[in-house]
Parts: C-alpha cells; structure tokens; sequence
C-alpha cells in the first residue's frame, strides 16, 4: 500500500500533500489530551501491522489496519497514521518522505469513510451481531477504499501504471477479508477490556417527529 519514491508525478504529490495537511489538521484540532496515550497507541499497532510487505509493482501488500483506527477514533485517524508512515519511511524506507502525503491521505481517507459508515455498529450498546459485521464491514471497507486511492493515484500519474493499479487492486482482495476478521476480533477484545475506547463512535442522527397523541 505504500507509494515508492520517484513513482508519482509533482502534481499528485502536491495535492496528496495538501489534502493530508487539511486532514490532519481536523484531526489535530479534535485531538483532547487526554485522548493523546490511546491514538499514540493506535499510531505503534498500524505502525507494527504494516512492517511486513509484499512488494507488488511500485506497491506493496501488508497488513494496515486503517479500519479499525477508523472505527475508533474517526478524523484523528489522519496524525496517528501520519507518524506511523512517516516513521515507516525514516527507519525502513517503506515508501518515502515525497509520498508521505499521499500515502497518508490513501489511508487516512478510508479510515474516516468507513468511521461514519460503520462505526455507529461499534458502540458500547451495540448488538454483539451488529457489532461484529459492523467491524468486519468497516475493516473490509477501509482495505478495499485505500487500495483504490492507490490505483487511482497511479493512474493520475500516467496511464502507462493502470496494469499494475489493477494488480494492487487485485492483490488486496485477499487482504480485505483478513482484514475484516482482524479488525472485527480487536474491537471485541477492546469491548471487553478497554470499552471506553468505543466511547467515541460516530451515530448518525435521525429527524424524529413528534407524536400528536389523541384524546
């Protein structure tokens, strides 16, 4: 899922780049101090799940667990995967400092999606079925979104890296059930052991009429 050095074109890379910064921003500016040692955790497990690559043409297979950082803790998705990337690329040069941008947003992006699509699912009152699809669905949902946002990215580049968008794309179907399973199991244990950490799920909210009662 990491975008190598060299591969995108300026025009990309500087809009991946402002959007991140947009995006971040909205994060950072609903980041509560007290919320700093969980999103720092989040950060170090999408840190830790996404050292194992796969190459696959200018990409790479791996774990991501955006989905899960989604469902948890919505916009402030955006700095927590930041560090991570941006750690990623300084020790292990996994994609690099001029994609950072880009393969922030590729991630960062879904995880928000799928916050409002799917973490209303993930509330402390939540069904345990509802709370289980709704964590498959949006572990699913953030894999298959990101690998889009990289093929897209590619293919804004030139149309010469659509066969290997397709690749990425086709490479992350797999990914996305894992994922989806993966996720679902962390939200459980998180129910059981931290359920504050759900706390902050998104729940749509729905015109309600008033009754006229009859006398």
């Amino acid at each position: 899922m990491h975008i190598s050095e060299g591969v995108l074109s300026p025009g990309v890379l500087i809009a991946g780049a402002g959007l991140t910064a947009a995006g971040v921003a909205v994060g950072l500016r609903r980041l509560e101090n007290e919320e700093i040692p969980s999103v720092g955790i989040l950060s170090a497990a999408f840190f830790v799940a996404s050292l194992v690559h796969v190459p696959v043409g200018p990409s790479s297979v791996h774990l991501i667990l955006n989905g899960l950082l989604g469902l948890i803790l919505g916009w402030k998705a955006f700095p927590a995967i930041l560090v991570g990337l941006a750690l990623q690329a300084l020790l292990f040069q996994f994609g690099g400092i001029t994609t950072l941008g880009v393969n922030t947003l590729n991630m960062a992006l879904p995880a928000v999606v799928c916050h409002y699509l799917f973490s209303w699912g993930v509330g402390i009152g939540a069904r345990r079925l509802v709370f289980i699809l709704s964590a498959f669905a949006g572990g699913c949902c953030a894999v298959f979104l990101s690998s889009m946002l990289v093929g897209f990215s590619l293919y804004l580049t030139g149309e010469a890296f659509l066969p290997v968008a397709k690749v990425v794309v086709a490479a992350h179907l797999p990914v996305m059930v894992i994922e989806g399973g993966l996720t679902a199991v962390c939200a459980l244990f998180l129910r059981q052991v931290k359920p504050e950490l759900l706390e902050g799920a998104y729940v749509p909210k729905l015109s309600s009429q008033p009754q006229n009662g009859s006398g």
